[in-house]
């Protein structure tokens, strides 16, 4: 059984390892950025209250989050495994997916921190051509990350749950590097 919860800095190559891992392993890639956007398009009661939160420029509060992705856990497509990308983000985030995970009798997460350093997520967020990615939006969003959740590989260090690999590595490098931590 395959249980992934996926740290790093935005631009560390997650989604994109998270989906590949996924699709052969035949296991949900669940991503909370996924799973906002389709509540909010299918108008589900939380998607709706994201939307307004969304609409307002605000993010959408831990509670709301928390909910969606515990609604996401108690799908029946999980049963084999799955792969968490984007949650948690704070250590709170993180006592509740733990509590959630026992309450469910989903043991076994592994966490997989991908590490790469600040310059070669800037080049590679650059590269994409986005036009909200600036170098200073994203240098922002690297202070964010670092402030909030570079605590969780603190946490999970602790919890003797943390893997760290090097993200600054060919794709298929580290695709493989997270097939031998899944073997072992």
């Amino acid at each position: 059984m395959t249980r992934l919860i996926f740290l790093g800095p935005p631009g560390a190559g997650k989604g994109t390892q998270a989906q590949t891992l996924a699709k052969k392993l035949n296991i949900p890639h669940i991503s909370t950025g996924d799973i906002l956007r389709q509540a909010m398009k299918e108008q589900t009661p939380l998607g709706i209250k994201a939307q307004s939160y969304v609409d307002g420029g605000e993010l959408v509060p831990d509670q709301l989050v928390q909910e969606m992705v515990q609604e996401r856990l108690e799908q029946p497509d999980i049963a084999s495994g799955w792969i968490l990308d984007g949650f948690p983000r704070k250590v709170t985030q993180a006592v509740f997916l733990q509590e959630l995970l026992e309450k469910t009798h989903q043991h076994g997460e592994r966490v997989v921190n991908l590490d790469a350093p600040d310059e070669v997520v800037v080049a590679r967020l650059l590269g994409r051509g986005r036009k909200d990615d600036t170098e200073e939006v994203i240098r922002r969003r690297l202070e964010v990350y670092r402030a909030e959740t570079a605590p969780l590989i603190d946490y999970y260090r602790e919890r003797q749950k943390l893997l760290t690999i090097n993200g600054n590595q060919p794709q298929e490098e580290v695709t493989c590097d997270l097939q031998k931590i899944i073997a072992s």
